[in-house]
């Protein structure tokens, strides 16, 4: 047998036609069939055929409930898989490995994702890249109901606080749904100015109440009859005016040699004499 594949090999090797690769593969592959003598040894690589895996991978997919083209089978180990022929042997296989189910390939979100980060900081939004109206764009009702909400919930938030009664808050309601605040922040201004100014109008009116109870006390006070003072006091009260009015005299040189004339203030007053 040595001898004939010598012949064979020095046979196939002299002659003159030019062989491919194919050609020399295909003859290797028959040699050894026929003769069983290895090729690789002659310098030839020869493939064995891998063994048919499609009852493998049919149970496989209906196992791991996914498409055949999902199904991964390790080929290093082509010939443990063959002999699974159950779907308990499957899952044994795809529990250590050997089976894999692929993940769904989707597209990638990276670029996209730079593009929105980019666009939040200004980029890539000038007039060539807006296509269509204002309103189109963002609606201006989709606008007014997002101010509208943020305006009502703080108004909630106030009145759940105490911050404003339910007379204030009613007020306030009615002149954000009139549009007279563009933002939060104005509306929180205007309502510590109107809180300052109801605070101001209760000192305001605590002072004109306290001013209108002491004048009408003091009202009460005079009309109030008075009571008859006692006789002793009368006559007291009579002798200080009398004093006063001696303290009071004032005495000039016209009237300094006339002893009943008294002048009071320039003017000579004249005491009239007793007539016996």
């Amino acid at each position: 047998l040595g001898q004939r594949m010598k012949a064979l090999f020095f046979f196939f090797f002299s002659s003159r036609r030019r062989h491919t690769r194919s050609s020399l593969v295909s003859w290797a592959r028959r040699c050894v069939q026929e003769t069983g003598i290895n090729a690789e040894y002659m310098g030839y690589k020869v493939h064995k055929e891998m063994p048919n895996l499609r009852l493998q991978k049919r149970l496989a997919a209906s196992v791991l409930k996914c498409g055949q083209k999902r199904v991964w089978l390790d080929p290093n180990e082509a010939s443990e898989i063959a002999l699974a022929n159950s779907r308990k042997n499957i899952r044994k296989l795809f529990k250590d490995g050997l089976i894999i189910k692929r993940h769904i390939h989707l597209h990638s979100r990276s670029r996209v994702r730079r593009m929105k980060e980019a666009k939040r900081k200004g980029r890539h939004t000038g007039m060539g890249k807006r296509e269509g109206t204002i309103n189109a764009r963002i609606s201006y009702k989709v606008l007014w109901m997002r101010r509208i909400r943020i305006l009502r919930r703080l108004l909630r938030k106030y009145r759940e606080l105490k911050k404003i009664d339910k007379h204030l808050y009613h007020s306030f309601y009615m002149k954000c749904k009139g549009n007279q605040f563009k933002n939060k922040y104005v509306l929180i201004e205007a309502v510590h100015k109107a809180k300052s100014e109801e605070k101001r109008a209760k000192e305001l009116g605590a002072q004109a109440e306290a001013k209108k109870a002491k004048k009408k006390k003091g009202e009460e006070k005079k009309e109030e009859p008075k009571a008859e003072k006692p006789a002793e006091e009368k006559k007291q009260k009579q002798f200080c005016i009398a004093m006063n009015l001696k303290h009071c005299l004032l005495y000039t040189s016209d009237a300094a040699d006339d002893t009943p004339c008294v002048d009071l203030g320039g003017r000579r007053i004249i005491k009239k004499k007793k007539t016996s």
